[in-house]
């Protein structure tokens, strides 16, 4: 197995971008394991993985991978609407309108409003539960 060093960290976040935007979201979560292992610390190979984690339906590790990032930037409008979507599909319709309300008053983008409203509206948060970049585009 060749030696790890930041230059093949970026090389891996960056193929793993790729492999999600590629609907491969099993193949940048292999990536980016590596790279979170060396760099811990890294918010944005969290978010990556997150988002592959949420295109896998590997909910559980989404959320906690969502909820790292929101510790760490709790401003994030994006990780709050994600974490929301991730709470949404697993049927936590109530947790889920709360990230969706944070994402529209950090960042009132039409597609975090619409969530908000419409998880409220219906009053059980079920909304289109597809990838979250789909809509925040």
């Amino acid at each position: 197995m060749p030696e790890s060093s930041p230059e093949t960290h970026v090389i891996d976040f960056r193929a793993a971008e790729q492999l999600l935007a590629a609907r491969d979201p099993r193949g940048a979560i292999q990536l980016l394991d590596s790279v979170i292992t060396a760099h811990p610390e890294n918010t944005a190979a969290r978010l990556l993985r997150a988002r592959a984690f949420f295109l896998a339906a590997q909910l559980r590790p989404a959320e906690l991978e969502f909820q790292i990032v929101l510790e760490r930037e709790p401003d994030n409008a994006f990780a709050h609407f994600a974490l929301g979507r991730t709470l949404e599909r697993a049927d936590r319709s109530e947790e889920a309108l709360r990230h969706f309300r944070l994402a529209a008053a950090l960042e009132p983008r039409p597609e975090f409003i619409e969530a908000a409203r419409f998880a409220r509206e219906t009053g059980n948060g079920k909304h289109d539960s597809g990838d979250p970049d789909h809509e925040a585009e």
